[in-house]
């Protein structure tokens, strides 16, 4: 089916080579709809723009392009949303440079939803990506969607509690919504397309291109009321989100870890800037003024009918990560023993092995 001229002229300037979305966003304050702009004369758009940019928005959007749109939007679930249409997430109308438009898959009625960002390492500990379920699960039964970028680790996990929980959970991603990135997460971007929401402000066919991902960080948190960092490095992509979220006025959270952990270096140093300290969901909530969740406590946890020797190796343990002969050492236990309970520890969901030889306890 042809497409909507309306349509066509939103795709047609958001298509254009070398068109900012500031420049975009002049023309479209100076002509008032993108008809308008796209069939203006070369020397009114001169005016405006460079006569580059005015002979490219002249000729248009590749006829490829558009018929590739074309075909993608028969399928029921695919949509396309402009600044112009009251289904745009109005949150994103607060930040400095909405999008033109955005390519979505799965339910719209998320995007204009109260909704949390959740981001974190992808290199996440087994902890992390806990907590990171954990919370997402616990917000989107409190009311909001929980917002990520759909990489591994910390973004995935944040993703799977938010479709299990009440909200749901929407994936920002850097790529045409017609490419899966990265391919691991296939099974979860369906879960998302049919449960939630994938959004892109990328044309389709766009690939994974480095530059893109932190420049969707800036819709993450535009469309959040805050931003919950789990897991970062001292240099994570992470605090990039971090720092969008501040600049936009959103509130920004960190989950504290253990000092010895590197993926613990950026929330606290986050905490030193003044984020906020989150130990449970209700410590977000109760900072953006929305009412507590009932969150059930955990079950005891049985450990393996060996004595008293599991107890005694998880009271060594404690919660940072260690190694086998530390863990011998203090609990003064044989290395073999050790060894063994470990193994079964980390059968039961008890400890994760950690790069290094090292464990940790996650419950």
């Amino acid at each position: 089916m042809p497409l909507d001229p309306d349509l066509a002229a939103w795709l047609n300037l958001s298509l254009t080579p070398g068109l900012t979305g500031e420049a975009a966003r002049r023309l479209l304050a100076a002509f008032g709809e993108p008809q308008h702009v796209v069939g203006a004369s070369q020397q009114t758009l001169a005016s405006h723009v460079p006569n580059a940019i005015a002979t490219a928005i002249r000729r248009g959007a590749d006829a490829d392009s558009l018929e590739r749109v074309g075909v993608w939007l028969e399928a029921p679930e695919n949509h396309i949303v402009t600044l112009a249409d009251a289904e745009y997430p109005r949150q994103l109308l607060q930040i400095s440079d909405p999008p033109l438009l955005l390519y979505a898959k799965g339910n719209l009625a998320l995007l204009n939803q109260p909704a949390l960002a959740i981001v974190g390492s992808r290199n996440a500990t087994a902890q992390g990506l806990a907590n990171a379920e954990s919370f997402g699960k616990s917000l989107s039964d409190a009311g909001l969607v929980i917002v990520s970028g759909m990489a591994s680790g910390i973004d995935a996990a944040a993703h799977r509690g938010g479709l299990a929980g009440a909200s749901s959970s929407i994936a920002v991603v850097g790529t045409g919504l017609d490419i899966v990135y990265p391919a691991g997460n296939r099974p979860l971007a369906h879960a998302l397309a049919e449960r939630g929401l994938l959004l892109s402000e990328f044309p389709l066919g766009t690939p994974a291109i480095p530059s893109n991902f932190p420049r969707r960080n800036r819709l993450i948190s535009g469309l959040a009321l805050g931003c919950v960092v789990v897991e970062a490095a001292a240099a994570s992509g992470s605090l990039i989100t971090a720092r969008s979220a501040a600049e936009q006025g959103r509130e920004v959270f960190a989950i504290p870890g253990s000092i010895h952990s590197p993926l613990a270096k950026g929330c606290h140093t986050l905490i030193k800037q003044g984020a906020k300290l989150a130990e449970s969901a209700n410590d977000i909530l109760e900072e953006l003024r929305l009412a507590p969740h009932a969150v059930t406590a955990a079950s005891g946890v049985s450990l393996p009918e060996t004595s008293e020797s599991g107890t005694r190796l998880l009271a060594a343990l404690g919660y940072d990560p260690c190694d086998l002969d530390t863990l011998a050492e203090r609990s003064r236990l044989n290395a073999a023993d050790v060894s063994a309970l470990l193994t079964q520890l980390e059968i039961d969901g008890i400890v994760a092995a950690l790069p290094g030889g090292r464990f940790q306890r996650i419950r």
